[in-house]
C-alpha cells in the first residue's frame, strides 16, 4: 500500500479534487488520506458534504482578517507536523491557492513528491491574478507530476523548463465534477422569475478590490436600470471589500437579487438557468462554456485562454463601458449571443481524474 495525502483548502480545490479523491479511494494499492486546511471554512465543508468526502485531518487555519504572510507562516508550521506524522509517499494539491504553495514548499523540505493538479496555468504577470500567479509558479517549480488541463498549459510548463516526461495532459477535473453534478435534479434556492432572462454575476478577486470593483458595480447598476425585463443574480462574497460595495450600489434595484454565496450544487443550477454570466472566477470560465453559457470575464488577463480563443469567453476587465457594451450586445443581438453559446468545452471530457489516477498507478503499483 502507498500512502497518498490529498490536500484541499478552498471551495474550488474541493470541487476539482473531489473526482480525484473518489477515484483514488477505489484503488486497491492506495491508502488515501484527506487534509483540509479550511482556507474557506463553510464553502469547503458544503462541497465536501455534497461529494461525500470527510477530511481525515482538519487544520481550520483561517482567522478573521488574516494577512497572507500570517496565513503562510501558520500553514507551514502546521504542515510540518502533519507531514512528519503522516509520512506520505506522495501529496496531491490542486490549483493556485496559498494552501497549494505552502504544501508544495513544506513537501519540498521533507523530500516528498508532489502531484500538481491543474498545472501550467499562466498569465506571465505576477500581479494578476494576485497572489495566485506566484502560488502556481512556485508549486510548478517544486512538483514531481504536472497534471496539465490543456495542451496550452503543457506548453507553458515546457517553456519554463519542466521535463516533458513529468507532464501529463489530463483535461480539467472541474469538468468531471460538473458533469457529475449537472446530471442531477438541482434546486435553485433563490426566487427567479422564470419568464425573464437571467444574468448571473460572480466577482470577488483581490486585484479588483477598490475602484475596479466600484466600476463593476456601476456597470451592473446601469445594466439593471437599462434592462428592467432582465433578472440579475449576484451571490455576494462575504469579504467586506466586496459585500459592502455591492450592497451600496446594487441593493434595492427591483430586478437585482443579492444573496449569500450559493453552495456548489445550487450554483451549478444557477449557471444552467443563466442566459449570460459575468465573472472574475477562474472555475466559472471553465464550467460555463461546457453548459453553453456566454461568459464575460471581469479581468484584464486570464490564465485560461483556450475558451477565449474558441470565442465563448471574452475579457472585458473591470471597465464600465466594456462591461455595459458587451453585455448589452449579448442581450440585444441574437447572432452575437449564438456565437458565444455554442457549448464548446476546451477543458476536458469528464475523464481527467481517471488519467491522473492511471499515472500514479503506473508509478506506484
Amino acid at each position: 500500500m502507498r500512502n497518498l495525502l490529498c490536500v484541499i483548502g478552498t471551495r474550488p480545490e474541493a470541487i476539482k479534487m473531489a473526482p480525484v479523491i473518489l477515484a483514488l479511494k477505489n484503488e486497491s494499492w492506495a491508502n488515501v488520506r484527506v487534509l483540509a486546511t479550511a482556507q474557506h471554512r463553510h464553502m469547503l465543508d458544503q462541497v465536501n458534504g455534497f461529494f461525500g468526502i470527510v477530511p481525515d485531518i482538519d487544520l481550520n487555519i483561517m482567522r478573521p482578517n488574516q494577512a497572507l504572510t500570517t496565513l503562510t507562516a501558520r500553514l507551514l508550521l502546521e504542515l510540518d507536523d502533519v507531514l512528519q506524522a503522516e509520512k506520505p509517499d506522495a501529496v496531491l494539491v490542486q490549483g493556485d491557492t496559498t494552501t497549494v504553495m505552502t504544501v508544495a514548499l513544506a513537501c519540498f523540505y521533507h523530500r516528498i513528491p508532489i502531484g500538481h493538479v491543474e498545472a501550467g496555468l499562466r498569465t506571465w504577470d505576477m500581479q494578476n491574478p494576485f497572489p495566485e500567479e506566484a502560488n502556481r509558479v512556485i508549486a510548478g517549480k517544486l512538483a514531481r507530476w504536472h497534471f496539465a488541463p490543456t495542451e496550452g498549459s503543457r506548453a507553458n510548463l515546457l517553456r519554463e523548463g519542466v521535463p516533458d516526461a513529468e507532464i501529463v495532459v489530463t483535461g480539467n477535473t472541474v469538468i468531471d465534477a460538473l458533469l457529475m453534478t449537472a446530471a442531477k435534479d438541482l434546486d435553485l434556492p433563490v426566487s427567479i422569475d422564470p419568464d425573464r432572462r437571467l444574468v448571473l454575476v460572480t466577482s470577488h478577486r483581490r486585484e479588483n478590490f477598490g475602484e475596479p470593483f466600484r466600476n463593476i458595480c456601476r456597470a451592473l447598476r446601469t445594466l439593471a436600470q437599462t434592462n428592467p425585463d432582465v433578472q440579475f443574480l449576484y451571490p455576494v462574497h462575504p469579504n467586506p471589500n466586496i459585500k459592502d460595495v455591492a450592497h451600496e450600489f446594487l441593493a434595492g434595484l427591483p430586478n437585482f437579487t443579492l444573496c449569500e454565496p450559493l453552495d456548489y450544487a445550487p450554483f451549478i443550477a444557477a449557471m444552467k438557468r443563466a442566459h449570460i454570466i459575468l465573472t472574475d472566477s477562474g472555475g466559472v470560465q471553465e464550467e460555463a462554456p461546457a453548459l453553453g453559457k456566454p461568459v464575460l470575464v471581469l479581468r484584464e488577463e486570464t490564465e485560461r485562454p483556450e475558451a477565449v480563443e474558441q470565442g465563448v469567453v471574452k475579457l472585458v476587465g473591470p471597465d464600465f463601458h466594456r462591461i455595459v457594451d458587451e453585455t448589452q450586445r449579448l442581450l440585444d443581438d441574437e447572432s452575437a449571443y449564438r456565437a458565444m453559446a455554442r457549448g464548446v468545452s476546451p477543458y476536458g471530457d469528464g475523464h481527467a481524474a481517471e488519467r491522473i489516477v492511471r499515472t500514479l498507478r503506473e508509478h506506484f503499483a
